[in-house]
C-alpha cells in the first residue's frame, strides 16, 4: 500500500488541505515582457486544447515509474488508465477525482479543485488571479511554467512542461508540500476528437450503478 500510494496519489497530490504547508513559501515571479507573451501565447494555446489521448510515464518521488494511456478533456475530465499488471486507476469528472485500486478494493475522491489537476483541467487556464507563476524557466526548444494556488503557497505547485517552438503540452511536475516531486511525460500525442463520456465516470464494482463522478452523483 505504501508503494502504491508513493507511486500514485502524488499525480494528484492529494488534496492540498490536508497537507503540511512546506517551510519555503512560494514567492510570485516578477515577470518581464518576455514572460508576460510567452504566458499569454501558452494560454491562447491552452484554450485550443480541449482534448488530447497519449501514452504517459510517471516517475514517483521514490524513483518508482508506471505507464499507461491518459485521455484529458477540458474542462474537468481526464482518465489515467494504468498498465497491466498495475491495478490502479484515476479518473477526474464532474469535480471529482476518484482514484481506485482494484486489488486492495479501495476508493478514495478528492475534489478536484483541491489538487493541482484543477489548474491544468480549467476550462480557461489563466496565470493570475486563483493561480500564481512562481517561476519561468527556458532551456532550447523548451519552456516550463511553475504555477501555485494563490490562496495557497505552501502548498506545493504545478510545474507545465511544453515544446517552444510550436507550442505542445508534453510533461507536468508535481512538487508536494513536502519537496516530493512525480514526473508524467507524455508521448505519442492525439489532438482533438471527441470521447465517449463513460470513460471519466467510476463505476464501483462493489456497488451496481454508483458513478461516483457522474453529473448529479458525488460529483
Amino acid at each position: 500500500m505504501k508503494r502504491r500510494t508513493l507511486l500514485s496519489l502524488p499525480l494528484l497530490a492529494a488534496p492540498m488541505a490536508l497537507m503540511t504547508p512546506s517551510v519555503a513559501r512560494a514567492q510570485a515571479a516578477t515577470l518581464t515582457a518576455q514572460d508576460r507573451a510567452d504566458l499569454a501565447r501558452i494560454e491562447a494555446y491552452m484554450d485550443t486544447l480541449r482534448t488530447l489521448k497519449a501514452r504517459f510515464l510517471q516517475v514517483a518521488p521514490n524513483g518508482d515509474t508506471a505507464g499507461g494511456t491518459a485521455w484529458l478533456e477540458r474542462p474537468g475530465r481526464m482518465r489515467f488508465q494504468y498498465d497491466p499488471p498495475s491495478p490502479l486507476l484515476l479518473v477526474a469528472g464532474a469535480g471529482l477525482v476518484v482514484f481506485h485500486d482494484a486489488e486492495l478494493e479501495q476508493t478514495s475522491n478528492f475534489p478536484l479543485g483541491s489538487t493541482p489537476l484543477g489548474i491544468l483541467l480549467a476550462d480557461h487556464v489563466k496565470f493570475s488571479g486563483d493561480v500564481t507563476v512562481q517561476k519561468i524557466q527556458r532551456q532550447p526548444g523548451q519552456i516550463e511554467v511553475t504555477t501555485y494556488r494563490t490562496a495557497s503557497p505552501g502548498d506545493g505547485n504545478l510545474t507545465l512542461v511544453f515544446s517552444d517552438n510550436l507550442l505542445v503540452l508534453r510533461q507536468w511536475v508535481v512538487v508536494d508540500a513536502q519537496r516530493k516531486e512525480t514526473r508524467v511525460s507524455l508521448f505519442n500525442l492525439e489532438l482533438g476528437g471527441h470521447f465517449d463520456p463513460n470513460l471519466f465516470y467510476f463505476v464501483d464494482p462493489a456497488i451496481t450503478g454508483r458513478k461516483y463522478n457522474a453529473p448529479g452523483n458525488g460529483g
